[in-house]
């Protein structure tokens, strides 16, 4: 078995916290008391938002079966600065607009640190996967 050290659980933990603390103080108090509808991409972010907020936060208590929540937290964000802000900065140079995310967005390197990758290779790779269909069992009659 693939075990996870208590340091590591903690690290994950920490992660999980930080994002339920950044987005419960940012997010949350617009969607309790809205101060105006949303257009339609700031309630698609919002909302997408709000549900890793809320699955974060059952993190707390599951750090690794929550784990994917953080893989993908960390497969988005770096999606993001190869394909917004690097082709900006090898064309001459970052908007403004653009770069005040990369500051935000570049602390996803924490959330690389946080991640046991022994266990998601254990996980996620070796591991074989749930078959895609169930073999037949033979039925069991009753008298």
């Amino acid at each position: 078995m693939n075990t996870v050290s208590t340091a590591r659980l903690y690290a994950l933990r920490a992660m999980y916290l930080l994002v339920v603390l950044g987005l419960g103080s940012v997010l949350w108090p617009g969607i309790v008391t809205p101060h105006a509808p949303w257009e339609l991409m700031r309630g698609t972010v919002n909302c997408m938002l709000a549900a890793f907020s809320l699955l974060c936060l059952l993190g707390l208590r599951y750090p690794l079966q929550m784990l994917p929540v953080l893989l993908w937290e960390a497969l988005w964000k770096t999606l993001w600065l190869l394909l917004v802000p690097l082709p900006q900065w090898l064309h001459g140079g970052v908007d403004p607009a653009t770069m005040q995310y990369v500051f935000e967005i570049s602390f996803v390197v924490l959330v690389y640190l946080a991640i046991p990758w022994r266990y998601v290779h254990a996980q996620y790779v070796r591991k074989p996967g749930t078959p895609w269909r169930q073999l037949r069992q033979p039925c069991e009659t009753s008298n």
